[in-house]
């Protein structure tokens, strides 16, 4: 028995490697002990507020509620938001009071930043049960697609070539990566967003317009 946990705790710990940088205290917190996702979008502001306040990974500073930032050096951030307001264009909102979206953001110029790392950033803030709705989502689209690639070469605007993301629909939530992958070089932002299934219509569309 002792031999097999020493084992898990080995590949915990190779997971928080693949992690941002000093965030990685924080983030293997989340890894060793896996604490399952109490508040979500769908949730009022003041249990999503609570459970930021005492989650062992996000720990924010004094006067920070839905929203959460970690800085190590100018090369190197972590965000964590949650917002009443679905992701995409703002959008005028009558019900302020429940979240609609949560966003992990992260800026990696030493490391680069890949979609694995996102992923994992998920599992460990969301737990295993988030994770395993994501792993199983359906992949409903992808960009940029050929004619986005184009059309982006044509009007030389390099940046909506090098967005590259995928929204999926899991049972319960969808879900919405992207990084920022120049044509020469490696990825250094990043981005995952827990979102609420009515709200997947209104992205997708702004994301094949955008």
């Amino acid at each position: 028995m002792k031999v097999v946990n020493r084992k898990m705790l080995k590949k915990s710990l190779l997971k928080c490697l693949i992690l941002p940088f000093s965030l990685v205290p924080w983030l293997c917190v989340g890894t060793l002990f896996d604490s399952q996702a109490n508040a979500l979008p769908g949730q009022s502001t003041e249990e999503v507020g609570t459970w930021i306040k005492a989650h062992p990974t996000l720990r924010p500073r004094s006067g920070e509620l839905l929203f959460v930032q970690k800085t190590d050096t100018a090369a190197q951030r972590f965000t964590f938001q949650a917002s009443v307001l679905p992701p995409g264009r703002v959008q005028f909102s009558k019900d302020r009071g429940t979240i609609r979206s949560e966003r992990i953001s992260m800026y990696d110029a030493i490391n680069g930043m890949t979609f694995a790392r996102l992923q994992e950033s998920l599992r460990v803030i969301y737990g295993l049960e988030i994770y395993q709705d994501y792993d199983r989502a359906q992949v409903v689209y992808q960009y940029p697609n050929q004619k986005v690639i184009n059309s982006a070469r044509l009007a030389k605007t390099p940046i909506r070539e090098a967005l590259k993301g995928e929204l999926r629909v899991g049972d319960r939530y969808v879900y919405w990566v992207e990084i920022a992958q120049p044509k020469s070089g490696k990825a250094f932002t990043g981005q995952m967003t827990v979102l609420l299934k009515t709200d997947l219509d209104k992205l997708e569309g702004e994301l094949q317009i955008r």
